[in-house]
């Protein structure tokens, strides 16, 4: 049990997920979070005024898990095709992981996740930002082609658009598909289309 006055909102949202867990979103409670605590609900509403507030950061939680490992990748120096294809692999490996891991659980998020919209946009412009940071760097190094006047332009076109032909890697809504043996097969085949695409023409 936890001391309120040692209480963080790390604590609860690890509870909250444990919680959530069991009970599914529909019956999960700040009571229930603050019992699996050992402190009052009134306790938990000092860090999340509200179950609406508290479900929100807990799904903020769960989107953003990834975002530290695939900005070391985009941080990165080296050629840029090898970065992007490692970070479209690394979000493929981590939503699976998720879906395959603990169904559950990763079904109670796609619930939170369609109560929280503004929270999912703003996961996915942080994804969008860092493939763009690599196609500028593909693009001004030479190494993929740029078909704009507008480089900036084409550079946030351009990012969206391997985000979005990618979807069926890391959009929940094919989570179905991803424990099929061929799942990695296909990805590397869409991969060598859209470098194709991308690369500098000889």
């Amino acid at each position: 049990m936890s001391p309120d006055n040692a209480l963080t909102a790390e604590q609860i949202l690890s509870a909250t997920e444990d919680v959530l867990r069991r009970f599914g979103p529909a019956k999960a409670t700040v009571v229930d979070v603050a019992r699996t605590l050992g402190v009052s609900h009134g306790s938990v509403y000092r860090f999340f005024p509200s179950k609406a507030a508290l479900r929100e950061a807990v799904t903020e939680r769960w989107l953003d898990q990834a975002h530290d490992e695939l900005r070391l990748i985009t941080d990165e120096t080296g050629p840029a095709a090898d970065r992007l294809h490692r970070w479209l692999a690394t979000l493929f490996a981590a939503k699976r992981r998720k879906a395959l891991d603990d169904p559950q659980l990763f079904a109670t998020y796609m619930t939170l996740v369609g109560e929280n919209s503004s929270t999912v946009e703003t996961h996915i412009g942080t994804l969008i930002a860092q493939i763009a940071d690599i196609v500028r760097d593909g693009v001004e190094s030479g190494e993929f082609q740029s078909a704009s006047t507008d480089p900036t332009a084409h550079v946030g076109s351009t990012a969206r658009a391997v985000f979005e032909a990618t979807a069926h890697f890391h959009n929940p809504a094919h989570a179905a598909s991803w424990s099929d043996p061929a799942a990695g097969e296909r990805f590397e085949a869409l991969w060598r289309l859209i470098l194709g695409g991308l690369a500098t023409r000889a």
